[in-house]
């Protein structure tokens, strides 16, 4: 067999592959899309299972918004991970710059102890966390969920930080420095600029590990009025019926934000997350 033939092959191979696991990703949300604009009583006929709507409706959207208030929920989603996407992001730069440029005594068992945290699953802390809030008696507010989203999603996005400014020549900061700017000035107006895929990278986890989140949303709020949309979602799963087409309706309507803000920023998260690869 000839290199040619081995190298065409090899590339047909990896295309099959890549195909296969391209409709692995695409078949759920297609099938969740589908279900979303059939009427209930085909999609609960399991004799008769059809790949694309017999009768084409809205009325699953229409119960999401008139019944169940989505609207609302995707506020109070936006409130929450806007909000930890921008805080997080903020606390990362600062906290992230200090662990890249300075030598100070514990250094390395705090970047251990961060390394550490995410190891832990995050239901663990969430009933010593419930405790607290209850005394605090910020329990069913969207500040109960924000700082859970801060203290879960903010170690990892630390480390990823120092990853990026440990890629930037500090002689840039010298520069800098030389021509009159202070630290402050150095940081924002000429480090991160250069970063700016890291920080969009950044920004997008925290974003996404907020919005996606269910199970302190289900413990932390109490009332429809505070759900977000992950936690409204599942209160459409009875005890002896599921609301599959507005179920399924409401997880199209979930997945917008990302995938707008994926599409949008795909470069600047590609090349950040790349560019910022954990290193010892």
């Amino acid at each position: 067999m000839t290199p040619r033939v081995k190298r065409n092959l090899l590339t047909t191979g990896r295309v099959l592959l890549l195909a296969l696991f391209l409709l692995g990703v695409l078949l759920p949300i297609y099938w969740m899309a589908v279900t979303s604009f059939k009427p209930h009583a085909e999609v609960i006929n399991a004799q008769n299972i059809t790949y694309f709507p017999q009768t084409f409706t809205l009325e699953n959207y229409n119960q999401l918004f008139s019944m169940y208030d989505y609207g609302q929920m995707i506020k109070n989603s936006l409130i929450v991970s806007s909000s930890t996407g921008l805080v997080v992001t903020l606390l990362s730069i600062l906290g992230g710059y200090a662990l890249a440029r300075y030598n100070f005594r514990g250094k390395s068992s705090m970047l251990l102890f961060f390394l550490i945290t995410q190891m832990i699953p995050g239901i663990l802390v969430i009933i010593p966390l419930f405790i607290l809030f209850t005394n605090a008696k910020i329990i069913n507010t969207h500040l109960s969920l924000f700082l859970f989203y801060l203290v879960t999603n903010l170690p990892f996005c630390v480390i990823t930080m120092r990853s990026f400014f440990e890629r930037i020549p500090y002689t840039l900061e010298e520069a800098a420095s030389v021509d009159g700017c202070t630290k402050w000035q150095t940081l924002f107006r000429i480090v991160l600029p250069v970063m700016f895929p890291g920080i969009v990278a950044v920004f997008v986890f925290a974003f996404i590990g907020a919005w996606n989140e269910l199970i302190a949303g289900t413990i932390f709020i109490n009332t429809p009025d505070m759900w977000t949309v992950p936690v409204g979602l599942k209160s459409l799963i009875g005890k002896y019926d599921v609301k599959w087409g507005v179920l399924m309706a409401g997880g199209i309507l979930a997945l917008l934000p990302t995938a707008i803000m994926f599409a949008v920023m795909q470069r600047f998260v590609v090349e950040g997350l790349t560019a910022g690869a954990v290193k010892g």
